[in-house]
């Protein structure tokens, strides 16, 4: 219970309440005592209207009317004469003077709180104002322990009456804390609880219903995280599945592909001009198929193959990026611009990088033909003392904004429709194994540009 938020509750409830109590108890206890004082000169007064009436009384009436008014002696001043009305033997000297008609609340307080804690039966004089105007000045003395005992029984009922209405105030704001909230949260907590068994089922989603405000922005805010988190399972769930079928793509892909390669050996020994000088292309080309489907298997299995870093010729490495696209752009009035520095090197996977430059190329080609136009792409190196830098641009008309906001994230950032996203999402992955960088530089109706960044050093790599 005590670790429960309801228990927790009713115990500061009850706890605050009685606090509270305690607070009133002392200043009602110093009242009390004000009042048991006051009673006492009332009834000395009575009792010293028998003495005005006949001036001699009997020793037995005039002891009789002073344990009647609980007091030893009654001192009445009227026109400034003091006159000891009645009086009868005192069991000990006075103790101490209690002057009750300037008191203020804190001397009255501070009285209080001495005269319970101090256990001794002692006389005192108390001084005070008639009733009723029928003098200037009325005293008595009285003992302090039939006092003290009657604020002790008064204080312990205070005390027993403050527990129940502690225990009861508890247990209305328990029932009515645990109707208007603590119910709620515990519905949303089940909902939660159903929705972890079966994240993927869009019917655990919660409904808002609370009437908090509080706990209905909770409910809107969690509605809003499972619906997001369901999509991304339904769509991990069918790339997963997706991936699966790829695998077994690229299984038989890579065994027809494996034997169309020992075609073209036969092709390379052909007579024909044409057929030599396009059967390297040909046999270049399959063999890049075949380290696709099997870098297609190795990334289905999770396990993307790290980049084998070789110095290259960066100019060749374009050239067969560009032929390619080259000769799907015939139909079309595209052109390619190519300005790299002679004799410029790079260190980099030739494949990889190959399929870096190429996804970039074709994104481009496949840009401008879907505008119908002419236009131009192109690629152009430069180096610095810290990486090499490969900028490939297109005059195309520029990223939809939703491409720019899921640029890399595949089957989101496709520019065109029909596009996957997919040639953008493992560039950048290809890239950043080289310990480098793809980003974009600049889009708009003016064209697009991308640039590959390839560090130097040994340590970023």
């Amino acid at each position: 219970m005590i670790n429960s938020l309801s228990g927790r509750l009713l115990i500061l409830t009850t706890i605050f309440v009685m606090v509270a109590e305690v607070m009133i108890f002392v200043p009602s206890i110093a009242r009390f005592r004000e009042d048991y004082m006051l009673n006492r000169l009332e009834r000395a007064q009575i009792a010293s209207l028998a003495l005005l009436a006949d001036d001699m009384l009997d020793p037995a009436l005039e002891d009789e009317l002073l344990k009647n008014a609980e007091v030893f002696n009654v001192v009445l001043r009227r026109d400034e004469v003091r006159q000891l009305m009645l009086s009868s033997d005192m069991p000990q000297t006075i103790a101490a003077t209690v002057d009750l008609r300037d008191a203020t609340a804190m001397v009255l307080i501070r009285d209080a709180m001495r005269r319970l804690f101090r256990p001794q039966n002692e006389v005192v004089r108390v001084m005070g104002e008639p009733v009723r105007e029928a003098g200037l000045l009325i005293e008595i003395t009285m003992e302090t322990a039939p006092m003290r005992m009657a604020m002790i029984d008064y204080g312990l009922r205070i005390l027993v009456l403050s527990a129940v209405i502690s225990v009861i105030t508890a247990l209305l704001l328990f029932l009515a804390m645990r109707a208007l909230l603590l119910k709620p949260i515990k519905g949303v907590v089940g909902h939660m609880q159903r929705y972890a068994r079966a994240p993927e089922d869009a019917r655990g989603i919660i409904e808002p219903s609370a009437s908090v405000t509080e706990l209905r922005e909770a409910e809107v805010a969690l509605q809003m995280m499972q619906t997001d988190l369901t999509q991304a399972l339904k769509q991990k769930e069918r790339l997963a599945q997706l991936g699966s079928a790829v695998s077994k793509i690229s299984h038989d892909l890579r065994n027809i592909l494996a034997a169309a390669q020992l075609f073209t050996d036969r092709i390379e020994t052909s007579e024909d001009p044409t057929v030599r000088r396009l059967a390297p292309k040909l046999v270049g080309s399959i063999t890049r198929a075949v380290h696709l489907c099997e870098s297609t298997l190795a990334f289905g299995k999770a396990e993307e193959p790290g980049p084998t870093l070789t110095m290259m010729a960066m100019a060749e490495l374009i050239e067969d990026a560009i032929d390619a696209e080259r000769l799907a752009s015939r139909d079309q009035n595209l052109s390619f611009a190519v300005n790299v520095p002679a004799g410029m090197h790079l260190r980099a996977d030739p494949e990889q990088m190959y399929r870096v430059l190429s996804n970039l190329v074709r994104n481009a080609r496949q840009a401008l033909m879907a505008t119908g136009q002419e236009g131009e792409i192109g690629v152009t190196a430069h180096e610095d003392d810290a990486a090499w830098h490969i900028d490939v641009s297109d005059t195309g008309p520029g990223l939809p904004p939703k491409a720019q906001e899921h640029l890399f994230t595949p089957f989101q950032g496709g520019a065109r429709k029909g596009g996957s996203g997919l040639g953008l999402a493992i560039a950048a992955e290809l890239v950043k194994g080289h310990g480098g960088s793809l980003q974009l530089l600049r889009t708009g109706a003016d064209g697009t540009c991308f640039r590959v960044t390839l560090p130097k050093g040994d340590g970023a790599i």
